[in-house]
């Protein structure tokens, strides 16, 4: 996949850390061969974490994100310490830039134990090497300068190995239907759906047939009956949005395979297993519990909006309770989530796999079930055994 048709929620994700003046943005600039870091003498220069989608050669397409100083004071900078330190969520690979003619102090030790802990292949980029470094220990240390490019070219050739041990190639959709075989999406267009354009888990499981030989159709659910009936042979699969579940699976003959396209993510970046059994605890919600419903994206909320309104009302509808929902989207998501008795989640098709796995995690750590919408919306429809059959695996729904 190239450059241009490659999503940021595909590309591998590396972050930069250190500490304010550590050469940290400079040596981000020389790494890109662009300025994509503000660089100045006075601390804290870098108050965000900086994105920048790109080709980072030998290892393809990169997101690299330079964060803010990790030693950032007053209340202001608490905010930008723990933005950067949420950087971790969405990292495949870090770099650690020290000013190499100091010693490390607590913050970047810390910072180092926190990427072995967290299972982050690093580099420790010893910067200034111009100048004369000390001694280090540090088995995965290079020594670099942003100033002069030594070494940068060795940074980037190790960045690409560690991060390539770290990507999985994995199918979304095109295990489940072979080369010459048939798969009925069902897409409904209503006042939610993007004017002109399919939404990003429609195109890319069509990418995916078709990048593998496949074949397939596109209907909206109200013409499924007419698709079906016009078909010579059955489909191997029919995949509908989620919230038309209820209406595809009762139009889908049961000899004919049915899922999602939110359960497919919720295989491909999740833990679909972990995910299904949280779709049980809906049956256990009350009146009063708090329920997070959280996207990774940033839409333009509509009437009729399926996190904001759709999922709230068959969550009362099958619970028969009132729950207290509240709302995240993009990149919030709380630190704290011990106050929540169910978390249910987009299918992640704008976060990184990373990042969807550390946000269940969190939850599991938290002792939080979650659920995602495909499996969440399937089970409240009675169709959550029937979505799952596809994948050929034993769940306990």
């Amino acid at each position: 996949m190239s450059l241009h048709d490659t999503v940021s929620a595909e590309r591998v994700h590396i972050g930069f850390f250190g500490l304010r003046n550590a050469g940290k943005s400079s040596l981000v600039n020389a790494v890109t061969g662009q300025d994509l870091a503000l660089v100045s003498p006075v601390k804290g220069t870098t108050t965000d974490p900086v994105r920048k989608a790109m080709e980072l050669l030998p290892l393809g397409p990169v997101v690299i994100i330079d964060t803010p100083g990790l030693d950032d004071e007053g209340e202001l900078g608490k905010m930008r310490v723990q933005r950067a330190q949420d950087v971790l969520r969405e990292t495949d690979a870090a770099v650690l830039v020290t000013d190499g003619t100091k010693p490390l102090c607590e913050t970047e030790t810390d910072l180092l134990a926190l990427f072995r802990q967290k299972d982050i292949p690093y580099i420790l980029a010893r910067n200034k090497s111009d100048l004369g470094l000390l001694p280090c220990d540090e088995a995965h240390s290079i020594a670099v300068s942003a100033k002069t490019g030594e070494n940068v070219d060795l940074l980037k050739e190790t960045l690409a190995r560690i991060a390539k041990e770290r990507v999985r190639e994995k199918p979304l959709v095109s295990d489940l239907v072979g080369a010459g075989e048939l798969a009925v999406l069902v897409t409904p267009i209503d006042a939610s759906a993007p004017k002109g354009r399919m939404i990003l888990p429609q195109q890319q499981v069509m990418r995916d047939l078709l990048d593998h030989g496949a074949v397939f159709m596109t209907c909206q659910p109200e013409t499924l009956p007419r698709t079906l009936s016009a078909l010579r042979e059955k489909p191997r699969l029919v995949i509908t949005d989620s919230q038309a579940f209820g209406r595809v699976d009762r139009d889908t003959p049961r000899d004919i395979p049915l899922t999602s396209f939110s359960i497919l993510f919720a295989r491909y970046k999740g833990n679909l297993a972990r995910l299904v059994e949280g779709a049980k605890r809906l049956s256990a919600l009350q009146t009063g519990d708090r329920v997070l419903i959280s996207e990774g994206c940033t839409h333009h909320r509509q009437c009729g909006d399926i996190g904001t309104e759709k999922i709230p009302a068959w969550v009362r509808r099958f619970t028969g309770t009132e729950p207290e929902f509240s709302f995240t989207s993009g990149r919030e998501f709380p630190h704290d989530l011990s106050a929540y008795r169910l978390i249910i989640h987009c299918g992640g098709c704008m976060l990184g796999e990373t990042e969807m796995q550390s946000r269940i995690a969190e939850a599991v750590s938290a002792g939080v079930p979650v659920v995602n919408y495909g499996a969440a919306i399937a089970h409240m429809h009675g169709v959550l055994r029937r979505s799952l059959e596809p994948f050929g695996k034993e769940f306990d729904v």
